[in-house]
């Protein structure tokens, strides 16, 4: 019997060991093709000083990757071809457009290819319609840079540097989304390159199913080469940051409650807190914007009998203040999420966890830990902004509701997993606590998960059913599932 136990095993190894080796001639031979068939935007590994630039362009050292090879399409027949190749070969590969996800390998490859679409440029503004078609490698800076000139402005990141891609296709929070919705719900038109090569347009008369499963469906179902947006009317806006100490973080946010609470929100208003809660020398950051030259408005009152150390508010374009965003110069990053319905009760309980709890000191044991805690109102009229245009994956609730982000950044790869596994943890307080108090809201939001958050299960089980159907339809071998490991996926 042990003969028998020894000898299955060796089979077991050896069968392995013959598909590595198939997969390596696969991914060899795909490589060399996509040389050959695109030599001017194929790096190789080894072969170029470019192509550690390319495996390293991820903001964040967490993302970055090795692949046997990285192809730059620079047009829609082009993505077309290259789908094809992989898909027949069935080699792994990856797609990415800013790469702003820390996720590991979320948006790269090891052993595998990096579709990187930084050569999909197209940026079109359609006066007559008022829409703009961008190419799935440009990033919002880009964007808001050309429509400016036009007086005018798109529902896009609130990072300039963001990609536009993984912020549609995982629903994209905006200062516009209380007037009109999350980023995806302004699409009009998904170009997409589905699995078997095939080019489509999603929109709300062709292929309908997939233009709503594009809205949140994140990297499940194509490549999409570019994407036509509404714009609208922007001019100057009254915003910027006003910095309060570390200590006056309950103070803001059960000015936050109050500013939540009122019955009919200014849509024109909107806000972001963040708080460095072990860096007291950072405190805590009130980003403010009105998308009118009103100074001070009246829908941030809550705020104004907090006195701020530092108050950057001013009248400015609304180009110069997304400007004003910036991130810390820290190597490696993760983040998580969760979301809430607030209450001044849970807000306060919050700060003492974000402060107090013994998990901050066990952070601080990791190398130049920054942990940064990120507080994000989301209004009714959000969810119903997206239900008037044709609605989403999302699954969400018209309700009021918090989303909360917590972002750990550091210096080495040794702590990667102690920085995941305690800024886990704490998040797994806040999220107990909210449940506790009987405020908890299911929805995780994409655009700020970490890599083991079930984030498109918490869609709900109607929504997922659903976006497995579009899957099966489009595609039905799961090429997107399979090959493309990286990611929010569908599951089975």
């Amino acid at each position: 019997m042990a003969v028998f136990h020894f000898t299955m095993a060796w089979l077991a190894w050896l069968l392995c060991l013959l598909s590595l080796t198939a997969q390596a001639t696969s991914l060899d031979r795909v490589c060399h093709q996509l040389q050959s068939q695109y030599s001017n935007l194929t790096t190789l590994a080894g072969n170029n000083t470019q192509y550690t630039a390319l495996a390293e362009e991820n903001w964040s050292q967490t993302a970055w990757g090795y692949p046997s090879c990285i192809v730059q399409p620079a047009n829609a027949a082009q993505a077309q071809g290259i789908v094809r190749l992989v898909t027949e070969h069935q080699v792994p590969f990856a797609i990415r457009s800013g790469g702003h996800l820390p996720s590991p390998l979320g948006a790269n490859i090891n052993r595998g290819v990096l579709i990187d679409t930084s050569f999909l440029k197209t940026l079109d503004y359609d006066a007559t319609n008022e829409v703009v078609t961008i190419g799935a490698g440009l990033r919002w800076r880009a964007v808001y840079t050309e429509l400016e000139k036009y007086g005018r402005t798109a529902v896009g990141g609130r990072i300039m540097d963001v990609g536009v891609s993984g912020l549609l296709l995982g629903s994209g929070l905006s200062y516009l989304s209380d007037l009109y919705g999350l980023g995806c719900d302004n699409v009009v038109n998904f170009e997409v390159v589905i699995a078997n090569g095939t080019l489509l347009n999603a929109n709300a008369t062709s292929n309908p199913d997939l233009f709503w499963a594009l809205k949140g469906g994140a990297n499940n179902f194509g490549i999409v080469t570019t994407f036509t947006v509404r714009t609208y009317p922007i001019g100057n806006v009254w915003g910027g940051i006003k910095i309060y100490g570390l200590d006056q973080l309950p103070d803001v946010l059960a000015a936050l409650n109050t500013y939540q609470l009122v019955a009919n929100k200014d849509p024109y208003a909107n806000l972001m807190v963040q708080a460095a809660t072990m860096n007291s020398s950072i405190g805590v950051l009130l980003n403010l914007v009105y998308l009118k030259p009103e100074a001070s408005p009246a829908a941030f009152e809550p705020f104004y009998g907090i006195p701020p150390l530092k108050d950057m508010t001013t009248i400015q374009s609304f180009v110069d203040f997304m400007d004003g965003a910036v991130m810390p110069d820290i190597p490696r990053w993760d983040w998580h999420a969760t979301s809430f319905q607030p209450s001044a009760s849970l807000y306060s309980q919050i700060a003492d966890i974000v402060v107090n709890s013994s998990v901050i000191n066990e952070l601080r044991t990791v190398n130049t830990a920054t942990l940064v805690l990120g507080i994000q109102p989301i209004s009714s009229s959000v969810v119903d902004a997206g239900v008037a245009a044709g609605g989403n994956a999302l699954g969400l609730n018209a309700v009021n509701q918090t989303w909360l982000v917590l972002d750990i950044g550091w210096a080495d790869a040794t702590d990667d997993a102690k920085a995941h596994r305690l800024t886990g943890t704490l998040r797994e307080q806040i999220e107990q606590t909210s449940v506790d108090a009987g405020r908890h809201v299911e929805y995780i939001f994409m655009n700020d998960a970490s890599w083991d958050q079930d984030v498109i299960a918490h869609y709900g089980s109607q929504s997922l059913g659903q976006l497995r159907a579009v899957r099966d339809l489009y595609d039905p071998t799961r090429v997107f599932g399979r090959l493309v490991r990286g990611g929010f996926k569908l599951g089975t």
